[in-house]
């Protein structure tokens, strides 16, 4: 019988250091960061980044300050979606802040602007009925920021 170098149990309690080691890290980067804030729906945790802080200060002079937050636009409003959404933004948003490899001025992502699209479908249905009928509204490349920029963010800078 050939003895092996790597014994079966070694290598298990080494993955099992390795996940420990990486979920330990995860835990103590999403407490250092305030990770539980973005569970939330205050703009102002938005802001925590200084490159949103621009937005949240033209969000507040914009028409819909009163009756949107950011994730009544940015994010899908279906449970599962928009918690993945949450998930998945949050990763690449510190990814690109941790390494300072974003781009600037922030824009949005083609992903993203379809949420934003559908999003303004979804809250102004009964305004919208006879124009997204025709089928142009719901195409992101025609979407309702076209014409209706400054409605989230208020007037350009």
């Amino acid at each position: 019988m050939r003895k092996r170098f790597w014994p079966h149990g070694l290598l298990v309690g080494l993955g099992c250091a390795l996940v420990g080691v990486l979920l330990g890290l995860g835990a103590y980067t999403f407490t250092y960061a305030g990770g539980s804030a973005y569970l939330g729906n205050d703009p102002q945790t938005c802001a925590n980044c200084h490159v949103m802080r621009d937005h949240l200060d033209s969000w507040q002079k914009a028409s819909h300050h009163g009756v949107a937050t950011c994730n009544d636009c940015h994010v899908p409003q279906e449970f599962l979606p928009k918690w993945i959404s949450k998930a998945e933004n949050g990763f690449w948003h510190s990814r690109g802040f941790t390494l300072q490899d974003f781009q600037e001025p922030i824009r949005i992502k083609p992903k993203n602007a379809q949420v934003l699209q559908d999003n303004c479908i979804k809250c102004h249905q009964g305004l919208l009925h006879e124009v997204t009928t025709f089928g142009s509204a719901g195409d992101v490349t025609n979407g309702c920021v076209r014409c209706h920029a400054s409605v989230g963010h208020g007037p350009p800078g």
